[in-house]
């Protein structure tokens, strides 16, 4: 069975960008807005790697990633957080977080391929 990976991107072209370079993979879930990745987490779905834009449209900027990490059920998931900002900012805010990989946009697909691969590789060699 694939691995799962959540992408929440308020960009249809994030969305579509991410699903297509994931998809031979990984099972790739999207979602536009926190809500509706909020929900399918709560549908008892757990992802292996959460992709997240930091401003997402019904909530606040980095409320999403937030909930995530103060999360009993879901903290322990990896998150790659993608960002419009710059870096120094996306820095402080994923240290806060204790996020270990953050990508600004314009992003490289062959490079957050290569970091997930490495993220989900790990795990699978640790369980």
């Amino acid at each position: 069975m694939k691995q799962k990976i959540l992408a929440v991107d308020d960009s249809k072209a994030i969305r579509f960008l991410l699903q297509t370079i994931f998809a031979k993979k990984y099972e790739v879930i999207t979602a536009a807005d926190a809500s509706s990745a909020t929900y399918w987490l709560s549908r008892k779905n757990f992802p292996d790697l959460i992709i997240s834009e930091t401003s997402l449209p019904d909530v606040n900027e980095w409320e999403f990633i937030s909930n995530l990490k103060n999360s009993f059920l879901f903290k322990d998931i990896p998150v790659i957080v993608l960002s419009s900002f710059a870096k120094n900012e996306v820095q402080k805010q994923c240290s806060k977080y204790e996020i270990k990989h953050f990508f600004t946009k314009p992003f490289n697909p062959v490079e957050i391929m290569e970091t997930v691969d490495g993220l989900l590789f790990n795990e699978e060699k640790i369980s």
